[in-house]
């Protein structure tokens, strides 16, 4: 068995909460025969541990759940901007309101 494990810390317990709810739905729908998944959250940590009977299986796991945590994060800032009324788009960049609902 092989096994990887990577580990985010976010600015808050809060946020890593988040992360972690978005997540676990996932944790059995997305794999297969050949690899496990596992979540962990202590505060503001969260640990993602990816177990493999190969090494292709790993990777292609290891790729899955990079990918699957980038789009919760990204998520999570879209919904904070929306939520708090920000003028950032998801790159931090200001967007004009005007232009926005033109697609100016």
């Amino acid at each position: 068995m092989h096994e990887a494990v990577f580990s985010a810390v976010y600015d808050t317990a809060e946020r890593a909460c988040r992360i972690e709810r978005a997540l676990r739905p996932e944790v059995g729908d997305i794999g297969g025969d050949r690899t496990n998944i596992t979540l962990a959250r202590e505060a503001d940590s969260l640990s993602v541990t990816v177990r493999a009977t190969d090494l292709t299986a790993l990777r292609a796991g290891l790729n899955t759940w990079f990918g699957l945590v980038e789009v919760a994060e990204r998520a999570g800032d879209a919904g904070g901007a929306v939520a708090h009324g920000d003028d950032t788009d998801s790159d931090g960049v200001g967007v004009d309101r005007d232009d926005a609902e033109t697609g100016a």
